[in-house]
């Protein structure tokens, strides 16, 4: 299975900024949405954003809206979350995975991860 392949993750202070790359280099990448997603130790996975060419810019968590920006560069095969105003809750390993569409229910083509830390 084609897989996904994220960066950028890393330890950061609280306030700080972190961008994401998701890189789908296989991928005839308009066909596909993208979505970010984190799991938090001990936590189950929460879905953040979508991005895809026939549903735009979608935010799932009220928790990252207006300090998270998804956005994708389909020249380069990849979409990035830029994270601002991070916070020690926003510790998480970071995924993207590959959908037909922002609401579907079936996410395929998982990369391995990123971690972001955030330090208080």
């Amino acid at each position: 299975e084609v897989q996904l392949v994220e960066s950028g993750g890393g330890l950061v202070q609280a306030g700080g900024s972190l961008r994401l790359s998701c890189a789908a280099p296989e991928f005839t990448f308009e066909n596909y949405a993208i979505g970010w997603f984190r799991q938090a130790p001990g936590k189950g996975r929460k879905g953040l954003a979508c991005i895809s060419s026939s549903d735009g810019s979608i935010y799932w968590s009220d928790s990252v809206k207006g300090r998270f920006t998804i956005s994708s560069e389909n020249a380069k095969k990849t979409v990035y979350l830029q994270m601002n105003s991070l916070r020690p809750e926003d510790t998480a390993a970071y995924y993207c995975a590959a959908g037909l569409k922002c609401n579907t229910s079936v996410w395929g083509s998982w990369g391995q991860g990123t971690q972001v830390t955030v330090m208080e």
